[in-house]
């Protein structure tokens, strides 16, 4: 017992050990940074992905329901003004042209931050001496795998609106016949859904953003693991948020703070659950590989590049 305990302990340190040496704090900042300029590009995606089958007020109103429940109403200010500010352009060809190549960008932003962090913590870079003509490849196809990103939350958002819709009319089915369950069960289903839908999205985040291979079966170890300290890290977070007077002290801007407070939050939590998935694959797991135009350099390498500079 006692060995398992000390071997536990060791874990758990080392995954701290190396969320401060990855400077985890400075990236969230960051991350948290990009997500202003993003915000109104993903809604209008997201919305875009879902409502192709619910429609757009079905999909504006689930996002803030979803918003609502993480964040707080405070919170969720900011996206219902940025849901209602968010509409496609129709001036003009010009214009259309213009706010796609503007929705493009902006939408991978901070999936593009994402991806930069994550490539940190995995200790990943491309290879030296790369032709020009490959680093404005490498940027498209970066890019691309990016705005996917984006697509795929829009597609979850799909599901999650598609299971609670399916939900809700089992619920008025039953009511309506002798099969008779419980309340509870729909009020179970309605937690356990958006969570199942967080674990799908950390596995995408931890299996495709990364520059590296890592194996499905560890994959979903760290993001379950994730999906728990999400789940912990929800009730704190609104817990300080809700006892903290940043709304009042910032004024009109407090929900706009509070949002990036709980960006800030969650993407510490996202950058630990990170740390867990490489120590894990590092002690427990099978390792992990680059492609031929990546390569891996250790902590110490990091050291030296910033002592020459």
């Amino acid at each position: 017992m006692k060995e398992r305990l000390k071997k536990i302990w060791d874990f758990t340190e080392r995954v701290f050990d190396q969320w401060a040496e990855d400077r985890c704090p400075k990236l969230g900042a960051a991350l948290s940074f990009y997500m202003i300029f993003s915000l109104s590009p993903l809604l209008i995606v997201a919305v875009f992905v879902a409502g192709l089958i619910f429609g757009e007020d079905a999909a504006r109103g689930e996002i803030v329901y979803q918003i609502e429940d993480l964040v707080g109403r405070e919170g969720a200010v900011i996206v219902q003004a940025a849901l209602k500010n968010s509409r496609y352009s129709d001036d003009g060809l010009t214009a259309i042209i213009i706010s796609g190549v503007t929705l493009l960008i902006g939408s991978t932003i901070v999936f593009a931050a994402l991806q930069d962090s994550l490539n940190l913590i995995w200790k990943v870079k491309y290879k030296p001496g790369r032709s020009f003509f490959k680093v404005i490849k490498g940027f498209f196809i970066d890019r691309f795998q990016s705005f996917a990103m984006v697509v795929t939350m829009g597609f979850l958002l799909l599901v999650s609106l598609l299971l609670s819709a399916i939900l809700s009319a089992l619920h008025r089915y039953l009511s309506d016949t002798f099969l008779s369950i419980p309340t509870y069960v729909f009020d179970i289903a309605d937690v356990v859904i958006p969570l199942f839908i967080i674990f799908i999205l950390f596995m995408i985040i931890f299996k495709v953003l990364p520059d590296v291979n890592i194996r499905w079966k560890d994959v979903w170890v760290g993001a379950l693991v994730t999906s728990a300290l999400f789940v912990l890290g929800k009730f704190l977070i609104g817990l300080y948020l809700g006892s903290s007077t940043v709304a009042s002290t910032y004024g009109a801007a407090g929900s706009l703070i509070i949002f990036l407070l709980w960006i800030y939050y969650s993407a510490q939590i996202l950058f630990l659950g990170v740390e867990f998935t490489k120590v894990y694959v590092e002690r427990i797991g099978e390792g992990v590989t680059t492609s031929k135009k990546y390569m891996r350099y250790e902590e110490s390498l990091i050291a030296d590049e910033e002592d020459s500079k």
